[in-house]
């Protein structure tokens, strides 16, 4: 069977699958990644009382911020290698498909109100590190230490640990044993560490927002991984890997392990798929089979939604995640409602 023909049996069979466990169409629409009611409440709200679909992103996506989301979304969470947290953000425009979003992000509590800063007040799409921090400031936002006691304890319990786990290879010294400052190794050959599949390292929020009008918008929010090497960026603020959305066609978001997946960039693929007609599930299934195939073992899960309201999700199937929940909130539920789907 030619490679095509195999690719449209999948899709077929995906689509046939999840016709049973579609979501009913309903608009308005939210649906964000994890078991985050207080984020997906705080969007429906904003669509409710008549804020657009960018103010309900924005809402819901500061909302985890500020209740630091199982530790995975805004400051006092996953300390790098030198104790500090950094924020991502991202924030898209459906109708115009202009994006902002910031990486790196110091000194600010609320980067997806950044991101969107710099979506409505520069032309450009992407601010990183200090100069992003410099230019929130400017923008008004307040500057605070985004250290708690929780951040400093994960750092020192990392430093007792031999810095363990990081994400260091081919260094000297070895980096499974020992902490840095690391050197490139003279001669080494190339090595395939054991990628660290810790579910509540990589909880993103990813969201996505559509009102009866046919406007859709999508946002991610996160402070990265823990002990990440610092000025690492993963998935979050990229666009078309964190999340992607057009009033055409619909919107994804991904959540996971971001440096896997941003390589395939899932929720562009997610939308394109959704604009050739592929149901939610089918497509959300289909751009987690696409990482499967390089990375059978990667920690990823994705959200999708289509413009008339059916949405879906699917997971890739590791210790520790068996089955991926989301929240949803739409016209026939008028509440944030807990949802899942089985991984494959």
């Amino acid at each position: 069977m030619h490679r095509q023909d195999k690719m449209f049996t999948f899709l077929l069979i995906c689509t046939l699958t999840s016709l049973l466990t579609l979501g009913h169409a309903s608009l308005p629409l939210v649906i964000n990644t994890w078991p985050f009611k207080n984020a997906a409440a705080a969007a429906w709200s904003a669509l409710q009382s008549g804020g657009s679909v960018l103010d309900a992103v924005e809402r819901g996506c500061a909302r985890c911020e500020m209740e630091q989301c199982d530790g995975s979304v805004g400051y006092g969470g996953s300390p790098d290698e030198s104790g500090e947290t950094t924020l991502d953000a991202l924030i898209m425009n459906g109708d115009t498909m202009e994006v902002g979003a910031v990486a790196d992000l110091r000194r600010i509590k609320n980067a997806i109100g950044v991101a969107r800063a710099v979506m409505e007040h520069t032309e450009h799409t992407l601010l990183v590190g200090e100069s992003a921090s410099v230019f929130a400031e400017n923008m008004g936002f307040i500057a605070e230490d985004l250290t708690t006691n929780k951040s400093v304890n994960i750092f020192s319990e990392w430093l007792k640990g031999s810095c363990q786990p990081n994400y260091r290879k081919n260094v000297s010294p070895e980096p499974s044993k020992s902490c840095g400052p690391y050197r490139p190794k003279a001669t080494w050959k190339q090595s395939k560490r054991a990628r660290h599949a810790n579910i509540h390292a990589h909880d993103t929020i990813g969201m996505i927002a559509l009102d009866r009008d046919g406007h859709a918008a999508a946002g991610t929010s996160t402070n990265g991984l823990t002990h990440k090497v610092p000025g690492r960026v993963g998935d979050s603020p990229i666009v078309g890997a964190g999340a992607y959305v057009d009033s055409l066609a619909g919107g994804a978001a991904a959540t996971g392990d971001g440096d896997v997946m941003m390589r395939f960039l899932p929720s562009y693929l997610a939308v394109e798929l959704m604009r050739a007609g592929v149901d939610p599930s089918a497509a959300c299934k289909s751009a987690i089979s696409r990482i499967k195939r390089h990375y059978s073992e990667f920690f990823g899960a994705i959200i999708c939604a289509n413009t008339t309201g059916h949405y879906g999700a699917a997971c890739n199937k590791v210790p520790g995640l068996d089955k991926f929940h989301f929240m949803v909130a739409n016209s026939e539920t008028n509440a944030p409602v807990l949802k899942s789907v089985d991984c494959f």
